[in-house]
């Protein structure tokens, strides 16, 4: 453990270093960048991601449930806001819903989560979990993949209308509102992490809290990778002789 606590600009600098682990640099998702994917692929991992989506106002109202400080609370609602809706208003589980359906998935058939994968459903509990078991500035903390988000949206939208041309263009507004809402939303969480993390033991505390979020989204596409890729889903052997 170290003796002395980071200055802020060095804890960021751990925190940002962290990057070289999140989960742009899984196989599946550069097999996505780089155009390789099947619609299938593609669809599994839209479905699959659903499942996220529509946990993340779960974990932020759970979040919002262990915060006595309303200032944070008057931020962090705009979270759930950005996902739920407003009145007359898009969020973005409705336009991921539109995703699934610019890649061949039925409304109703991305909503039953018939094609969620158990280790899918087991990483994202695990996050709501952890969230509304934690204290809140480690909640908040556990928010921060958000740092090294809007590359990975960037991205799609760059690569893929060019390599996944068969995908209709509308269903790529989640990727583009996301662009701003991550880089706002992670202004105001590394604020509450590099004030709140003032110790040596803190600081350690956030790294792992931060590592645990990337093992998290990593083990999701881990998933997908042997259900979509390998072409071993759970259970693929059954009926096999032992």
């Amino acid at each position: 453990m170290r003796n002395q606590s980071w200055s802020q600009e060095e804890f960021e600098a751990a925190l940002r270093a962290r990057s070289r682990r999140y989960h742009i640099h899984h196989p599946y998702h550069r097999m996505m960048a780089n155009g390789e994917l099947t619609p299938a692929q593609i669809r599994g991992w839209v479905a699959n991601r659903f499942y996220y989506q529509i946990t993340i106002p779960r974990k932020d109202a759970a979040l919002m449930a262990n915060c006595p400080d309303a200032a944070t609370r008057r931020l962090w609602i705009q979270r759930i806001l950005d996902h739920d809706g407003a009145e007359g208003e898009e969020g973005g589980i409705e336009a991921w819903v539109r995703l699934g359906a610019a890649c061949g998935l039925k409304s109703e058939e991305i909503w039953s989560l018939e094609h969620v994968l158990p280790g899918v459903r087991f990483a994202v509990d695990a996050y709501l979990d952890f969230v509304r078991n934690a204290e809140w500035h480690e909640g908040v903390c556990s928010s921060l993949t958000e740092l090294f988000a809007p590359k990975i949206h960037r991205q799609r939208l760059e690569n893929w209308p060019r390599d996944y041309p068969w995908i209709e263009a509308s269903g790529l507004d989640y990727f583009r509102r996301r662009v701003s809402q991550a880089s706002r939303d992670v202004e105001h969480g590394l604020a509450v992490t590099l004030t709140w993390f003032d110790t040596p033991e803190k600081q350690q505390r956030a790294m792992d809290i931060l590592q645990l979020k990337l093992d998290i989204l990593w083990s999701m596409l881990d998933a997908m990778y042997m259900a979509y890729v390998l072409e071993m889903p759970p259970y693929f052997n059954e009926g096999e002789s032992t």
